[in-house]
């Protein structure tokens, strides 16, 4: 009997930067068996605040090249250059790279798709035509390169896979396996009853930092529009942020709040403290028009809220019939779907079970386990 080959894998998290893509890395990996599929031995290099975080197995090897902790040209330099001969004298057979933005040239490879901002339509002119436009568009070059020199790309969702493939063309090995939520999402349920009529106001929340594609000051306009029809609506907005949305937002709330009564802005909180304050609020708002996967609108349906949400994007694809739909650029819109949750006993309690029970479907086991089988059959489909 010929005897079966254990793989290495290695995983090129050099770039993960962002919460949402350090939580997936630590999110696979703590959930995964990778000797289910074959995989023997993993290397990850990645800098070292992250690989702090992640998890101490016997089977796990941290590789932290001083160049990670130097600047991003240093970073995308060592990509270019280093990064695969690492891999290959680690005894590497496939890499795995978390980041589709990736210089590295290792074959076969298995590149993750977790950015939208340079594939979305209409997302561009929110950038102008200065450094920031230049950036997104030398970050499609260098996507879709690495997309049709990749074994095989997954997607977090099918509308993430169709737009990005009328860019880069039709791809032939493509999976879609979606980010898992936090099980203490999943075990927060909302603890406020709904209040009644005077006896509090209802407390909206909306979690993301501040961007011209999340649209955080029409969703102040949109409160006000309620308020000034009789509705006792306060509106948290958690994430912080900084240049022209930003700045958007601020002269939205002097001119609709000035005193600050109804709106509250948070800077960024730690994840940890997340739970919590989903399950004080009444009502969760998402109104982003650019996503690749909506990791908090997902959090949020894990904690069972009821959501108004933005009609563009994966957000149908994610949220389903788990929510109240409406077009993210009018205020007008976004104030008839609260509406609606807040006259609606029956809708508010329809939406938030379903928008729970959908969430069961998003979580780390099943994300590993499906990202590990993907990666194996792309390395045995690369090797016949």
């Amino acid at each position: 009997m010929k005897k079966i080959k254990l793989l290495t894998l290695g995983i090129d998290a050099s770039r993960n930067r962002s919460g949402g893509a350090k939580a997936h890395l630590i999110g696979i990996l703590s959930e995964c068996d990778p000797a289910k599929h074959g995989i023997q031995e993993v290397h990850v290099w990645a800098f070292r605040a992250l690989l702090d975080q992640l998890p101490d197995y016997p089977w796990l090897i941290k590789h932290n090249p001083i160049s990670l902790e130097q600047s991003i040209f240093r970073q995308l330099g060592w990509q270019a250059t280093a990064l695969a001969n690492e891999v290959k004298s680690s005894g590497c057979d496939i890499l795995f790279t978390t980041d589709a933005s990736t210089l590295c040239r290792f074959k076969p490879m298995v590149v993750l798709s977790q950015d939208m901002l340079s594939y979305e339509p209409g997302v561009m002119r929110y950038f102008g035509y200065g450094f920031s436009r230049l950036r997104l568009l030398a970050i499609l070059v260098v996507q879709n390169l690495a997309f049709r020199r990749a074994a095989g790309v997954i997607f977090l969702t099918r509308y993430a896979g169709k737009v990005i493939q009328q860019s880069c063309g039709l791809l032939p090995a493509i999976a879609y396996i979606p980010h898992g939520v936090d099980a203490v999402f999943k075990h927060s349920q909302a603890v406020s009853s709904w209040p009644v009529s005077g006896e509090r106001s209802i407390r909206c929340i909306y979690v993301s930092n501040a961007e011209m594609y999340k649209h955080q000051w029409v969703v102040v306009e949109a409160i006000s529009l309620l308020r000034k029809r009789g509705y006792n609506l306060m509106l948290s907005l958690v994430g912080g942020g900084n240049g022209p949305a930003q700045q958007l937002l601020q002269d939205t709330i002097t001119v609709t709040d000035p005193k600050s009564v109804f709106v509250k802005q948070l800077e960024f909180l730690p994840h940890a403290e997340l739970p919590a304050l989903l399950a004080e609020a009444d009502l969760f708002v998402f109104a982003s028009s650019c996503e690749n996967m909506p990791v908090t609108l997902v959090e949020a349906m894990a904690v069972g809220l009821p959501i108004a949400c933005s009609n563009r994007g994966p957000m149908p694809e994610v949220l389903a019939d788990g929510g109240v739909y409406f077009n993210p650029e009018n205020s007008e819109f976004i104030a008839v779907a609260i509406e609606q949750i807040i006259q609606s006993p029956a809708l508010r309690l329809a939406i938030a079970q379903r928008a729970k029970t959908l969430s069961q479907q998003y979580n780390w086991k099943r994300c590993a386990d499906e990202t590990f089988s993907f990666i194996a059959e792309t390395y045995l489909r690369a090797k016949t």
